[in-house]
């Protein structure tokens, strides 16, 4: 089965570590074994942290993008919601959901645009678009593959703004770098062949100085300091 999934990951935190942006969201195609993207959608979003759920959109605008050039199965999109059908969404089923207030306030925001473009992706290519969450794999490829392309984004960002930025990685993941790639291995179990990785061909890298962490506030989490190189 060949899946497309998308997530946003990885924030801007300040100073306290809470986060105050999220930076990138990508789209994957994930064939088997199911270990990484095959081919991958990742923009810059940059969006307020509180605004978190507006990315949904984009996610799954993303979706219908990349399957404009690969042939899926199924998408997986990370809204963990029973894996029920975006087109059969409605603001009733919301009442019976184990969600916060919150949540459903931000739900009944977005789903006239969700299920508007899920139904443009099933009537054009006869898939499915599920609310999964974090119990699809692929949607954690794409946590992980928006992630390793944050770090990139955000190391353009500090050598464009010459300031320093310290960023939050994705839940249970390390950092890998190379010459010209960024790898984000998952650290959670029975995942230890999971990844997202992103290609440095702007050379990014090679004009900062990144310093991992262990986030001291939020167990679990990693976060990295970027510095502009003097």
């Amino acid at each position: 089965m060949k899946i497309v999934a998308a997530d946003s990951s990885t924030a801007i935190l300040n100073e306290k570590f809470e986060p105050v942006s999220i930076v990138a969201t990508a789209s994957v195609l994930v064939n088997p074994p199911y270990r990484e993207s095959n081919v991958c959608l990742a923009e810059p979003v940059f969006a307020d942290a509180r605004d978190g759920h507006d990315v949904i959109v984009h996610e799954v605008e993303l979706c219908r993008n990349l399957l404009g050039k690969v042939k899926a199965d199924v998408v997986h999109i990370d809204m963990s919601l029973g894996a029920i059908p975006l087109e059969q969404l409605s603001p009733i089923q919301f009442t019976t959901m184990r969600i916060s207030s919150k949540a459903k306030r931000n739900l009944l925001k977005i789903l006239p645009k969700i299920r508007r473009i899920a139904g443009e992706i099933t009537q054009k290519y006869g898939i499915e678009v599920l609310a999964i969450g974090k119990e699809s794999i692929p949607v954690r490829i794409a946590e992980l593959t928006s992630g390793a392309h944050a770090v990139l984004f955000a190391c353009g960002k500090v050598v464009k703004e010459n300031q320093s930025v310290l960023l939050g990685l994705p839940l249970r993941c390390q950092l890998r770098l190379s010459e010209k790639r960024v790898c984000l291995y998952s650290l959670m179990a029975a995942e230890h062949d999971v990844r997202g990785f992103a290609e440095d061909s702007a050379e990014a890298l090679k004009n900062v100085r990144i310093l991992e962490m262990l986030n001291p506030v939020a167990r679990g989490f990693r976060a990295l300091e970027i510095r502009p190189k003097t």
